[in-house]
């Protein structure tokens, strides 16, 4: 992709001015690369979780404690995303933010790759930490690389960006999920670690092209500050401590104890954090006024994560016990399926952007209202579809591994329209002093999604029934419904933009 670099005129003050990247700025080849290399580190790792979690020879659990386990971490990363923000905002700018990042999250893989149950949720612990860190951030910098919320460039940019997520995406389970699940699960892991190096080595030696925004803190803390932030982290920081030492040294502890508290805070922490913003009496009225729409944007992502997300754990632990898994004879490792999206996305994020910009030209494209709610109704439509493989399966029968595949097909066209349009919207709407921490705000619509399923699965609904995936399918429909109909207001909220 590096390759791609081409001669090009470009306005002053864009890092990069005699090279871009498929038409854009060459600082997003930086970005492109690292994020690449990192999703590879994470999907890698996120396609042998729920397996590893199961079998007989990894942690060997439940399908509903598998489930409860991968919704509470997704909703861990995705929560710490705001925190990743702020110390990007007030401490160290994005651009160190995520070399530190990088380095958390191989240690956390590296951890992850002892033979060891103990260490084991540990290493979740650090990559849960690095990524919260580097998910807002990366994203802000690629927001930094354009002209402003008008650059016509943007949403492309963003497209092109989520390319990149996707082609690390789409090696990850084919290598690092063949390599845990026929060689060995910690093996598996240590491959996750070499990706997130190659990646934390590529965004060291591309800073250079990145715009200077990147590497300022927008709102630097005062000493006072520091010092009552350090005494505030320490204090809570004991308190835990202290907490789950009793706990665990009366012998009453279970993993209840530690992801009902991160699900229940997936739920309440954006409620809290969007509430905060909307009282900053420093925002002027059309800053309140976008703020009041994005959370139109923030509901209608939220039920889209719910039932997307599963296709990591509900999906993938079907196909384990209930799919066939062969295509013409030839069987694979379950842990392929979770390619198909990431394919998916390579082949039509192209066509996407293609389509979108054609249409601005005419004056026609959709607005941003119309994508996140056909999003929404697509990803509802694709449980619909899950129904099928699930009625064949209680007949006792292995489902096709091409149900699955529809399923995927969806879901992946659902996501095109609404997450990389999410993604500029909110570097569109977001208030200057809440730059990176709105970003955060964005991943804490996935927070919620994955909470509300890891509730679900702590309070033992299967997830994998007939009824409840009908269930989910129609709120999604009908909440997509809402968001198309009420469309004229969220617009009017947005004020100028588009």
């Amino acid at each position: 992709m590096a390759s791609s670099l081409t001669k090009d005129s470009v306005q002053p003050g864009i890092p990069g001015s005699e090279k871009s990247f498929f038409g854009h700025p060459r600082g997003l080849a930086t970005l492109f690369m690292t994020e690449m290399w990192e999703r590879f580190s994470y999907y890698g790792m996120r396609a042998l979780l729920p397996l590893y979690l199961v079998a007989p020879g990894g942690l060997h659990m439940n399908a509903t404690t598998a489930t409860a386990i991968y919704s509470v971490y997704l909703s861990l990363v995705y929560l710490l995303a705001m925190p990743g923000g702020w110390v990007a905002d007030r401490i160290l700018g994005p651009r160190k933010t995520v070399a530190v990042a990088g380095a958390v999250i191989m240690l956390g893989h590296l951890t992850l790759a002892l033979p060891s149950a103990g260490t084991f949720f540990a290493g979740l612990g650090l990559v849960a930490i690095g990524s919260g860190l580097l998910k807002a951030n990366i994203s802000t910098m690629v927001g930094h690389l354009y002209n402003g919320p008008d650059d016509p460039r943007r949403d492309g940019g963003f497209t092109l960006f989520y390319v990149g997520i996707n082609v690390g995406a789409f090696a990850a389970p084919l290598a690092i999920g063949t390599v845990g699940e026929n060689v060995n699960w910690h093996l598996g892991f240590a491959l996750a670690a070499v990706g997130m190096g190659l990646g934390l080595a590529q965004f060291l030696l591309g800073t250079r092209h990145l715009s200077p925004r990147s590497d300022v803190v927008p709102m630097p803390l005062s000493a006072p500050e520091k010092s009552s932030t350090l005494r505030k982290t320490g204090a809570w920081a004991a308190a835990a401590v202290i907490f789950y030492a009793i706990i665990g040294l009366t012998g009453v502890y279970t993993l209840n104890w530690l992801m009902v508290p991160i699900t229940v805070a997936g739920l309440v922490i954006p409620v809290f954090v969007i509430a905060r913003i909307k009282r900053d009496r420093s925002l002027n009225r059309a800053e309140q006024s976008r703020m009041t729409a994005y959370i139109w944007f923030f509901v209608a992502a939220a039920v889209f994560w719910m039932i997307y997300d599963q296709g990591g754990s509900t999906l993938s632990l079907f196909a384990d016990s209930s799919a066939k898994n062969t295509v013409g004879g030839w069987g694979f490792p379950v842990s392929w399926y979770q390619s198909v999206n990431p394919v998916l996305i390579m082949a039509f994020a192209p066509v996407f952007a293609a389509i979108w910009l054609a249409l601005n030209r005419r004056g026609k494209e959709p607005s941003t209202v119309v994508k996140f709610a056909s999003g929404l109704m697509l990803v509802g439509v694709s449980f619909f579809v899950f129904l099928a493989p699930l009625g064949i399966a209680d007949g006792g029968h292995k489902a096709a591994a091409l149900w699955l595949v529809a399923i995927y097909f969806v879901q992946t066209m659902g996501e095109l329209l609404l997450s990389p349009v999410g993604l500029s919207v909110t570097t569109k709407m977001a208030p200057a002093k809440y730059a990176s921490q709105l970003m955060g705000v964005w991943f804490l619509a996935v927070t919620a999604g994955d909470a509300t399923t890891g509730l679900l699965s702590i309070a033992g609904v299967d997830l994998n029934t007939t009824g409840i995936v009908a269930l989910e399918a129609t709120l999604a429909v009908v909440a997509g419904a809402a968001v198309w109909l009420y469309r004229g207001k969220v617009k009017q909220l947005m004020g100028d933009v588009r």
